[in-house]
């Protein structure tokens, strides 16, 4: 693409998915001029979701008081808003339930994938004795890392990380577990799921996927289209980024029908079995008896207030399936990252940017991250000073994200624009900008 800001302009008035950005409260940030490129963080305010927050405390918390529970459905809030989340990666009704953050939810699965292995329920070669290792991407995100080496430690097993293309080489009969998320965090490179799937259950290896940085952004399917083998075993997810749903808001779990029913059949308690995980929470039992299916992975009470703004979030998602839904969601990102990476390269020339993010459409997530061996941070923060949301992921990491919903051609031309002065003007050179704040 030979672009323009006229070219820009031409393609947003012909983008069938731009009436989307009027589900956004972008009116104040459209004022100021702010263009937001950190979707992939903290996805922007639904303009539905003030009142229908507002209508949670006022209506139903102010006048229904503890009736609300029954009278507005806030009992099964997890459940229904996880069946909302389920086609927006490839599951059914029934088997993704809204609960906890994204840690919690991983510490969940992963003790379920060592009951499983555990009782010998999946390796083809080797046995239970000999899979002592889970293994990792050695730049996933944090809190997984911290999860699974608290998990195998739990277990006397092994948390092994390694570079992401030496992942195949390590799926053998030693490995019990292979944790990977989709959209690597700091670069933006996907992972083809159903191959890594494919190549882990042939292996005998439990496969499971942290969706943080990819569902509502790129289309998935957890069932691998209905082919076993391509098939996940467990994958977790994060309701702030993509789904648009508010800060902190509630993360997801998904297990295969097949665990569940294994789990249903022995009546398997997952680690953290609060009492609404319980059967019956309401018969206050001493006892602790697991729900059926995946309301096992329900912990403690819902969190009332966030799941409405995180619903509200969804709908936007949901928003684009008369226009052609994620696939063409996934057309739009492929188009704006394509042409940031174009433009930053072509027009932030000779400033010691480099790509990090794939170049291959099928190998990248919905942003772009360029690395910049010592001034990343300040340079980021210059550019936010000039009205460009991005962000910093040490320790080299200039970070952008791309949501289609709301991002337009032109706001990616702007940005860079922007990204160009300050970088010839050596703006970010100003000690303001090297002062680290508590978010990067």
């Amino acid at each position: 693409m030979i672009a323009t800001r006229t070219r820009c302009l031409e393609l947003d008035a012909a983008d069938p998915l731009a009436g989307l950005r009027r589900q956004f409260d972008l009116a104040r940030a459209d004022a100021e001029g702010l263009i937001y490129l950190d979707g992939n963080s903290l996805g922007a305010l639904p303009s539905a979701a003030a009142a229908r927050v507002r209508q949670v405390v006022e209506d139903e918390w102010g006048g229904g008081l503890v009736r609300s529970w029954n009278t507005a459905g806030w009992i099964a809030a997890s459940e229904r808003i996880g069946d909302k989340i389920a086609p927006l990666i490839g599951a059914a009704p029934g088997e993704v339930v809204v609960a906890d953050s994204t840690s919690a939810n991983l510490y969940k699965v992963l003790h379920a994938a060592m009951a499983i292995v555990r009782h010998g329920l999946t390796a083809t070669t080797g046995s239970a004795g000999t899979r002592r290792c889970i293994v990792s991407e050695r730049t996933n995100f944090p809190t997984d890392l911290y999860i699974a080496d608290t998990v195998a430690r739990d277990h006397g097993l092994e948390l092994v990380l390694v570079d992401a293309d030496d992942v195949p080489s390590v799926l053998d009969e030693r490995l019990a577990v292979l944790m990977l998320t989709h959209v690597n965090y700091r670069t933006g490179r996907m992972f083809r799921m159903a191959e890594v799937t494919r190549a882990a259950r042939a292996a005998g290896v439990l496969m499971i996927w942290d969706l943080a940085h990819s569902a509502g952004a790129v289309p998935v399917d957890v069932h691998g289209g209905g082919i076993e083998r391509d098939a996940a075993d467990f994958a977790v997810g994060c309701g702030y980024k993509y789904l648009n749903g508010g800060p902190g808001a509630p993360a997801f779990v998904w297990a295969h029908p097949r665990h569940l029913a294994w789990m249903d059949a022995r009546e398997w308690r997952q680690p953290l079995s609060g009492w609404l995980g319980h059967a019956a929470p309401f018969a206050f039992t001493t006892d602790y008896r697991p729900a059926a299916g995946i309301a096992r992975f329900i912990c403690g009470t819902p969190p009332v207030i966030s799941l409405a703004g995180l619903e509200c979030g969804i709908d936007t998602v949901h928003a684009a399936e008369p226009y052609g839904g994620l696939t063409a969601l996934r057309h739009k990102s492929l188009a704006l990252t394509d042409l940031f990476i174009e433009l930053v390269e072509s027009r932030c020339a000779g400033h010691g940017l480099a790509l990090v993010t794939p170049r291959d459409p099928a190998d990248r997530g919905s942003q772009v991250s360029f690395s910049h061996a010592t001034d990343g941070y300040p340079m980021m923060q210059a550019l936010i000073a000039r009205g460009v949301v991005g962000d910093f992921r040490a320790p080299d990491i200039l970070r952008f994200g791309f949501t289609p919903l709301y991002t337009r051609f032109v706001d990616v031309w702007d940005a860079v624009e922007r990204f160009r002065e300050v970088l010839e003007r050596g703006e970010w050179r100003d000690p303001r900008f090297a002062v680290r704040a508590a978010v990067t």
